[in-house]
């Protein structure tokens, strides 16, 4: 196309953008180019200008139709996809055949609003989760409780929100059609569910007499802390790992399924019917105090006959007599709870069962986990993760070992003649002096005779300290002040000495001088708060605690025990994640106890027991007493007669024990053990501690190297 020419034309050019032409007119109607596209920017286009009269102009002249149309089209936001055709009027500015035009800007804007507004307060999300705690927390012992029926209306409001919540990520994201669509989230899902319980409980509630129990669809609002690992990382990192670990486990369970099985047959076939015979008063007719099954070698007592009924053990819950309940007996002698007594012929059953399933079947847990730990180890190493980490920890190792170095600098005498002239006499004599110093210092500091040192003083400070018992007499307690202040004074000074020897910023290089630093002013601190009583005695007591932190200096003297103590070290990230799971864990178990057994464990016949769900702490306790396996069954038996004992459904309350210790016994607990086995395994690796020592020596042997030069200086 034909440009305008003339100076009038040159200087509009400058001042604004270049004007789209018209094309020229064929039988009265607008010709269609075919030409190179032009690319329009996400602007309004500027309305056509007539041509400078100054100047010659190939433009037609733009027609009242068309000005308006580009003063509509001006009015309107250009599509943010190229259009070929945008310059024309209507109707010829559509996009060509099989290009569709975009979809209308509000949506999109509306939906980007919607998803703002969703994502910005995900930390108040969680802060709203975290309440959600208190009414399950609170919950005393009734539901008829003034507190609980307020918490129950503070309860539809956290509904509200999370319902509002859930709408809104629906609009956001889609359904499930969509390939980010809500539901297609794990996490989502599990949000979506929870919102709809509590919906349907809620009306439920209010519509409902008392012949419809809402309970069991409310407790599960104990999910809700769940969606607090989708904002945790680390969390998910762990949680990941062992839900990828859930289908070799899955075998494992199968395996265990099976041998339970087999047992519950044989135990059913030996022993079924035999346990409802107990000892009886021959002139009262009253059972034992504690009764227990007898007959064959186990005879009553005198004025005691055996003879039936007998309901059976831990009120009829352990025994052969049907399948359920001899699986249910098997399953706790796998756990290892409770022992046998007498040497009748039953033994064998027994002792084959623990050595078969106990210690065998159930230990493969471990070994799976740690297998899969492994796995992701090696995936690791082949994605590169692992050697960047090496990287970067051979990165600061370099750095330590160029700081070593920089200290070390000044022991180098200067070979500036001139500039050794130009110093005092005195200068130059005080830093030769300090140069030697701090070379015998670092000599004493690896001499073998300092190491065997540290370990009698450590030695005989752990003695020191075992020495102590109740009641002892006071010239123990004056002698053991006195050894206390010993050791702190020596063990400052072995410190003084390497700081002096290393210098300030060379002895803090290592994470071993830190930890000694630490404990060395701890116990300077625990010694002055003692003599100058500005602290009560139990503060004291904490304080003398530090003291115990002494004996692992042995570990940098110790390679073995070196090795374990990085490989701890080096776990410790992965480990308080699983920690803050397990409590997770803990907490929805604590939970899902209160709302199910909450003021259910009341019996006529005895005491309330101490293991309850009565109150959330006491929940805890409870949940992490079947966690650790101290006597879990006994609470089991008393959730199953919370419900009306063996008879009635309240034998289906075992389901709730049985899954909480599997879970939270043979899984959580058992992935510290794969944690610490993956990292001894990968010790040599990973032990920083070990570099540092090398580096050390490297430092040792540039030092000797340099005396070397020192002395054939002072000969020349």
């Amino acid at each position: 196309m034909e440009q305008p020419t003339g100076n009038g034309n040159n200087q509009q050019q400058q001042q604004q953008p270049p004007i789209p032409k018209a094309p020229p007119r064929q039988n009265g109607r607008p010709s269609i180019s075919t030409g190179p596209a032009l690319v329009i920017p996400n602007s309004p286009s500027p309305p056509l200008q007539p041509s400078n009269g100054g100047s010659k102009s190939t433009e037609p002249t733009t027609s009242p139709a068309a000005a308006a149309a580009a003063a509509s089209a001006s009015a309107t936001p250009t599509p943010s996809i190229h259009n070929p055709n945008a310059h024309l009027p209507p109707p010829y500015n559509l996009p060509p055949v099989g290009q569709q035009p975009p979809p209308p800007p509000q949506s999109g804007e509306r939906k980007r609003i919607v998803r703002k507004v969703i994502k910005a307060p995900e930390k108040a999300e969680r802060v709203l989760y975290c309440l959600t705690l208190r009414n399950p927390i609170r919950r005393l012992s009734g539901d008829s409780n003034d507190t609980n029926q307020i918490l129950e209306k503070i309860e539809y409001f956290f509904l509200v929100v999370f319902t509002l919540e859930c709408f809104m990520k629906i609009i956001a994201y889609g359904f499930f059609s969509h390939q980010n669509g809500y539901l297609r989230s794990a996490w989502n899902l599990l949000d979506f569910i929870i919102v709809v319980i509590g919906l349907i409980s809620s009306v439920l509630q209010q519509i409902s007499t008392e012949s419809i129990d809402v309970k069991a669809l409310r407790a599960f609002r104990v999910l809700r802390p769940l969606r607090l690992v989708s904002g945790v990382p680390s969390l998910q990192v762990v949680l990941n790992s062992i839900i990828k670990a859930m289908v070799p486990l899955l075998h494992i369970a199968l395996l265990v399924i099976f041998v339970i099985v087999i047992y519950a047959v044989i135990g059913l076939e030996l022993f079924v019917g035999r346990m409802h015979r107990t000892c009886y008063h021959n002139f009262t007719g009253e059972q034992m105090e504690d009764p227990s099954p007898c007959g064959g070698e186990f005879t009553c007592e005198e004025m005691y006959v055996c003879r039936e009924p007998f309901e059976g053990p831990n009120a009829g819950i352990t025994n052969f007599d049907n399948f359920g309940l001899a699986m249910l007996t098997v399953f706790q002698c796998v756990t290892n709870i409770n022992d046998s007594v007498g040497n009748s012929w039953p033994w064998i059953y027994f002792i084959s069962l623990i050595i078969l399933g106990s210690f065998f079947v159930m230990n493969l847990v471990l070994g799976v986990l740690s297998g899969e730990f492994s796995k992701e180890r090696e995936k690791a190493k082949a994605r590169g993760d692992f050697h960047k980490l090496r990287e970067k920890q051979q990165i600061e190792e370099d750095l330590r070992g160029y700081l070593d170095w920089i200290t070390q600098a000044e022991d180098i005498e200067p070979d500036d003649k001139k500039q050794m002239q130009k110093e005092s006499v005195l200068k130059k004599q005080l830093g030769r002096i300090n140069r030697r110093m701090r070379r015998v210092c670092r000599k004493i500091c690896k001499s073998q005779a300092l190491y065997w040192a540290v370990i009698v003083l450590v030695f005989l400070n752990t003695l020191t300290l075992a020495s102590e018992h109740y009641g002892q007499q006071k010239w123990l307690d004056d002698f053991q002040e006195a050894a206390n202040l010993i050791f702190v004074t020596l063990f400052l000074f072995e410190m003084l000495l390497k700081m002096y020897s290393l210098g300030f910023q060379g002895y803090f290089v290592s994470l071993f001088n830190r930890f000694d630093c630490f404990v060395v002013i701890s116990s300077i601190l625990e010694a002055v708060l003692t003599y100058t009583n500005l602290m009560p005695p139990l503060g004291v007591s904490v304080l003398r605690c530090v003291r115990l932190l002494r004996i692992f200096k042995v570990t940098k003297y110790w390679t073995s025990l070196r090795n374990l103590v990085a490989s701890l070290i080096n776990s410790m990230r992965a480990i308080a994640s699983l920690l803050l799971l397990l409590f997770l864990f803990i907490v929805i178990f604590a939970l899902l106890g209160m709302q199910v057994f909450g003021g259910k464990f009341n019996f006529p016949d005895k005491e309330k027991p101490q293991a309850n769900f009565d109150s959330f702490y006491q929940s805890l306790l409870t949940v992490f007493q079947i966690l650790t396996g101290e006597d879990w069954n006994e609470v089991m038996y008393d959730g199953i007669n919370a419900f009306g004992g063996v008879s009635k459904p309240g034998i289906l309350a075992c389901v709730y024990f049985i899954i909480l210790f599997i879970c939270g016994n043979y899984i959580l607990l058992n992935v510290f053990l794969a944690i610490a086995v993956d990292n001894l395994a990968d010790a040599d690796s990973l032990s920083p501690i070990e570099k540092e020592d090398e580096e050390e020596e490297e430092v040792t042997m540039i030092t000797k190297s340099k005396e070397e030069l020192e002395k054939k200086d002072v000969e020349d």
